[in-house]
């Protein structure tokens, strides 16, 4: 009996070849979408589920509210996690660590001679406690005091094996591994972690280590009694016990902040606290981030937009099935009935014809797994790096078994019922099915049809807003220049040295060199520094929350930062002075931005006050989905805010080659100072496109769902236009007959299409306006939704869809009357 279907199910494929490619080729679109998307979210959704009791391990993340304003900060302030173990029961174990800034590592080499290892990143200073909270297997060591001490670290297997292969991890332990100038000895070696996780570390230093009087710098940078101040690099870990409520707890820490820093009356309607992230949303949060060289923070949202565009064209190819399948009923209501007058029942009918749909979807299926490599290929600058296709996993078969059964079903069900539901009296004498069940089907199709230029024509309206808005997020006026800069990061270990004075004495020689300058980030980057500062006039005292930017004399110019009033920084300034921008002039009460200049702010990142000599226009400091917010520049002296080398280059003739010749000579210079480092640098405006990669990779997916559920569409009308014309061949040939025309024809033939595309378009405008208007909230500053992105969406639907039946509604209306009506 089951070789019999499959027999007269091949027939069947074999008898409509056309009609079986298009619903293979549909499915098979739909199935490779929604197995890489599947890749994709299993992939994203499988971080970090190894460690013990992870439902009880949090992250300590900082929020501010200033004038309205919301800020979010991975990172906390220093003395918090102290504050933990002394003062919140219920807290098992509390993990600070700090994300150090790519140092140099050497180890012991042959000879005596130092191996070097250059900028490695994904070292932390942590103490023990972290690997109390995150499960680790320890190859080496005891992890009751690997990290108890200053001057300790612990090596991930991986990582010891690059700075001590050949020999067991027991011989390890006590070797000597420095950090640019941070001698440690290792005390244990755990075993790398297995799976997906964001917690890339591979070298531990202790925490303690920090509080050593020889590593100050590193000190300042922890900021451990600084209340006031949050660095994103700085972060906490803890665990809770089984019992402690993650509310109660996160109470009494945002009670301890307000103990050490007490709001003040005149701080009404600003806020900082605390907020407790659990660690399964930490890969997908993007407010707070991840770690400072975390590369990629997954959205949910885009997950949840994947699976989305998976389900539509999934949808599409079976609505193509459906329709197809239906449309030929009548072709097989003879076959029906004589099955039905030789013994067939409808149970059996109902399984021959899901037997027949199985076989078009695992069709597709083989397809989709021989597409699935090619097309992770395709979008290699979208997809997770680190992504495996182990298409043979248990998961993705089972997976895969699930999706077929599903599409079968939801392709086939409909058919099957209507086919074996035909009586065999009536089809034998050419009356398959009655006016109303004839109507009920062809208003089927005619809703079905509406459904899938309702998806086509919302991805063409997403699609052309998407694209509007990072034009105009690229070429908005930010408020500073991007084009023609060059920004170069310092070895760390070379910052108090006065070698970096003398390579930028070197740059300033260059005559490919416009300007140099100094500092710290740039006006727009992904890092975070902020301080809260304290202003007072006599009557009233405003604490704010105020991003900080450092740079010397040249900072300024080089970005063409516009100064409203005052003067800018100079040389000596780093002690005294102050420039903040436009909107922290405003916040602080001044209706006039010359009223600041003169007024003195208080507690400043950790100098006791400085003088405001200058008022900055503003200017966005990261992307357009954050506002501006306040800001402060001065003139600093530490390494962290003096190791940035900002390169204003001349402008280049057209077809020149003066910056190709600049940046060798850049390099050349930078090997004379620093021989031991790499001289890496990038072009700033290169920097402020990566804001936008979500909103680029959005784009990209948009489009190809865009023309991939038109393609399935336009198959399917295409297939309906055949079926139809098909049907109405002697209704056309009488009509050329009696003088129609072939425009007429075609127009006859064209106005129910031309319908059912102005139906949908009326009911996906609103639906897209609204989707659109929700995306476009997470933009501070927006483009606007046009109206003639719906028109535009609406026309090229419209096109696209006579364009494709033309194909058959002109060659039916040009055909010979007299071979459509030779039988009469």
């Amino acid at each position: 009996m089951i070789k019999n279907y499959f027999k007269i199910a091949f027939r069947g494929f074999w008898k409509h070849k056309l009609f079986t490619l298009i619903n293979i080729v549909g499915l098979s679109i739909g199935i490779s979408a929604a197995l890489v998307i599947y890749l994709i979210v299993n992939f994203d959704l499988s971080f970090d589920k190894s460690h013990k009791d992870s439902d009880r391990i949090y992250r300590v993340s900082s929020t501010f509210s200033f004038q309205g304003e919301k800020g979010f900060n991975g990172g906390v302030c220093g003395p918090l996690a102290g504050a933990i173990k002394s003062q919140v029961p219920g807290v098992e174990f509390t993990a600070p660590f700090f994300c150090m800034s790519s140092p140099n590592v050497f180890v012991p080499g042959k000879k005596g001679v130092p191996v070097r290892f250059k900028n490695q990143d994904n070292v932390v200073l942590a103490d023990g406690a972290y690997f109390k909270i995150f499960t680790y297997v320890w190859l080496a060591g005891n992890p009751e005091n690997a990290l108890n001490k200053p001057d300790q670290c612990v090596l991930t297997s991986d990582q010891a094996e690059k700075y001590f292969s050949g020999i067991p991890y027991s011989q390890m332990i006590g070797k000597v591994v420095t950090y640019d100038t941070i001698k440690t000895t290792v005390t244990g070696v755990v075993e790398t972690l297995k799976g997906n996780s964001d917690l890339t570390f591979h070298d531990f230093v202790s925490y303690s280590t920090a509080t050593v009087t020889a590593n100050k710098s590193l000190s300042d940078q922890l900021q451990l009694n600084e209340w006031e101040s949050t660095n994103s690099a700085s972060q906490l870990f803890f665990k809770l016990s089984a019992k402690a409520s993650p509310v109660h707890i996160e109470k009494q820490l945002n009670d301890i902040l307000k103990k050490a820093s007490p709001p003040r009356a005149e701080d009404k309607g600003n806020t900082h606290g605390f907020l407790l992230q659990p660690l399964a949303d930490l890969h997908f949060n993007e407010k707070f981030g991840i770690f400072d060289f975390t590369p990629r923070v997954a959205n949910k949202t885009t997950l949840y937009f994947l699976l989305a565009i998976a389900v539509f064209l999934l949808l599409l190819g079976c609505i193509n099935f459906i329709n197809l399948t239906t449309a030929q009923a009548t072709q097989r209501a003879k076959e029906i009935g004589i099955r039905k007058t030789m013994g067939s029942n409808r149970q059996q009918l109902i399984v021959q014809f899901l037997s027949e749909t199985f076989l078009v979807t695992l069709f597709a299926v083989i397809i989709s797994i021989a597409l699935t490599p090619l097309i992770l290929k395709l979008f290699t600058d979208f997809i997770p790096k680190d992504l495996k296709a182990n298409l043979f996993h248990v998961n993705i078969l089972l997976f895969l078994v699930l999706l077929t059964a599903v599409v079968s079903l939801a392709s086939g069900f409909y058919p099957a019922i209507m086919l074996s539901n035909y009586k065999p009296a009536l089809v034998l004498k050419n009356q398959a099915s009655s006016n109303s069940s004839k109507t009920r089907n062809a208003w089927l199709r005619k809703s079905l049809t509406i459904t899938q230029f309702v998806i086509a024509q919302f991805f063409i309206m997403a699609t052309i807003l998407v694209s509007k808005q990072i034009y105009y997020a690229l070429h908005k006026d930010l408020g500073f220049k991007k084009d023609a800069i060059i920004v170069v990061q310092s070895p760390w270990k070379n910052r108090t040295t006065g070698k970096n004075q003398v390579f930028l004495d070197a740059l300033r020689a260059m005559p490919q060199v416009e300007m140099v300058s100094i500092g710290g980030a740039p006006p727009s980057s992904g890092s975070t520094n902020s301080t809260l500062v304290t202003y007072k006039d006599g009557k009233k005292e405003v604490k704010t929350d105020v991003q900080l930017k450092f740079g010397d004399q040249n900072y300024m110019k080089i970005y063409r930062l516009k100064l409203l009033v005052g003067r800018g920084l100079q040389m000596g300034d780093s002690s005294k002075s102050v420039i903040i921008n436009a909107n922290y002039a405003k916040i602080l009460g001044f209706r006039n931005p010359a009223e600041a200049i003169g007024k003195t702010l208080d507690h400043f990142n950790g100098v006791k006050s400085l003088q405001i000599v200058g008022v900055a226009a503003d200017f966005y400091q990261k992307s357009l989905h954050e506002p501006i917010k306040p800001l402060a520049f001065y003139y600093g002296t530490s390494r962290w805010q003096t190791g940035t080398f900002h390169i204003a280059l001349k402008p280049e003739t057209a077809g020149g080659t003066e910056w190709k010749t600049a940046i060798a000579a850049i390099g050349k210079s930078w090997k004379q100072v620093y021989p031991d480092d790499d001289f890496e640098y990038n072009f700033f405006d290169e920097s402020i496109a990566k804001f936008y990669e979500e909103e680029k990779h959005t784009s990209t997916l948009l489009t190809w769902a865009t023309g991939l559920s038109i393609f399935i569409s336009c198959l399917g009308l295409l297939g309906l236009a055949i079926y139809t014309t098909n049907q109405r061949t002697k209704e056309i040939g009488v009509r050329k007959v009696l003088g129609a025309s072939v425009s007429q024809i075609v127009t006859l033939l064209s106005t129910e299409l031309v319908l059912l595309i102005l139906l949908a378009f009326a009911i996906v405008t609103p639906v897209a306006w609204w989707a659109m208007n929700k995306w476009m909230q997470g933009f501070a500053d927006r483009t606007t939704i046009s109206w003639w992105i719906f028109a535009a969406s609406g026309m090229g639907m419209l096109l696209a869809a006579v364009f494709t039946s033309s194909f058959q509604t002109v060659k039916a209306a040009i055909a010979n009357p007299v071979k459509s009506l030779r039988s009469e």
